[in-house]
């Protein structure tokens, strides 16, 4: 496939409540460097370098993030970091990347990722997402399905069905059965056993004109606002006329539940949404202890700690299983069990600390 008919789009509007107090509203945290010299953002867009060209490359955030996000990516384009101007949820920010890359070739391909998810093997990344490339091209939308290694109840599955021929560099491809709601631990425990369950990793591929003819069956205003677009110059008066009026609805019930045809490339490699503090320690090495540190920290006594220093002196004494952030306006204190609630705190700060 011609590789100037791909396009990608990170979705980068997140708030990252649960990474408070390194997380801010226009810093989130995929614009904040929390596994190493790269903000989430960068390394998400790094990894599609030489599948993807990166003035193909977009980025869809918000109009408090726009400053920092273009910091974070320097080297794409300007003109390809875009401004939603209202939250409007997956299904029109998705409707949103098919009329730009429709607009800027006629058999464009899009390949829509969230900004913040942790890969490393980057090499397998691309061939599963190359075959993903290339399944679509039969009229499928694709979606990457990623081995469960545990029974999750914080993402959402993919049940597949019968294989296909595998892809081009070897992919696994299985028609979508259904996809499946976030579950209770029983129900995830049995996903995992039986084998057929993929965690749904929220990256998808399609045709252009496939998802406008699915938006076109199932909701018109989607395909109204693709079919609109005509000249990628006009972008900017199409978001202010028509984008806060488009319905407010994941792309997952308005288009993929009830799409004719679905295909899941499985994801082999490794992945984490790091979605907590507590996904830290899988990418910080820990010391004997089993306290994952980054910046000034020193410990006596102390186990299984996670503790963040982006300035100050941290000194643990005594204490296991927290969480310490420090930066300059604020610290967090926690146990590992409550890092979930840290964006329960979101009601308690004061605006300029949100």
């Amino acid at each position: 496939m011609n590789k100037k008919s791909i396009f990608a789009f990170v979705m980068a509007g997140g708030s990252g409540e649960r990474f408070w107090p390194m997380s801010r509203r226009r810093t989130p945290k995929h614009l904040l460097k929390l596994l190493g010299d790269q903000t989430l953002l960068e390394t998400t867009v790094r990894r599609m370098e030489g599948l993807i060209p990166l003035e193909n490359t977009f980025v869809l955030t918000n109009e408090a993030q726009i400053e920092a996000t273009r910091a974070a990516v320097p080297f794409l384009p300007p003109q390809n970091i875009i401004a939603e101007p209202a939250k409007r949820d997956t299904a029109p920010a998705c409707a949103l990347a098919t009329a730009i890359a429709r607009s800027l070739h006629p058999e464009a391909v899009c390949v829509v990722l969230p900004a913040d998810a942790m890969i490393h093997d980057v090499a397998k990344f691309r061939d599963r997402l190359a075959d993903a490339i290339d399944a679509s091209a039969s009229g499928a939308i694709v979606t990457l399905g990623i081995p469960p290694t545990f029974p999750a109840t914080g993402y959402g599955y993919l049940e597949t069905a019968e294989a296909h021929p595998p892809g081009p560099l070897g992919s696994r491809i299985h028609a979508l059965k259904r996809f499946v709601e976030k579950p209770d631990l029983e129900k995830a425990t049995v996903y995992v056993r039986e084998g057929t369950f993929f965690w749904n990793a929220g990256i998808f591929v399609w045709k252009a004109e496939t998802f406008r003819e699915e938006a076109r069956r199932q909701v018109p205003a989607l395909a109204d606002f693709i079919e609109a677009l005509d000249e990628i110059s006009s972008l900017p008066q199409l978001l202010t006329d028509r984008f806060a009026s488009l319905p407010k609805i994941s792309v997952d019930y308005a288009i993929m539940e009830n799409a004719r045809r679905i295909d899941t490339v499985i994801a082999d490699f490794d992945w984490d949404d790091v979605g907590a503090w507590t996904a830290l320690p899988a990418h910080i090495p820990s010391d004997a202890e089993g306290n994952s540190k980054r910046g000034q920290v020193v410990q006596h006594s102390s186990r299984d700690n996670i503790a963040i220093s982006n300035g100050r002196l941290i000194a643990l004494c005594g204490v296991d299983h927290l969480v310490v952030v420090e930066t300059p306006d604020a610290i967090l204190v926690c146990d590992r069990d409550s890092v979930q609630q840290v964006k329960e705190l979101q009601g308690l700060l004061p605006e300029s600390l949100k």
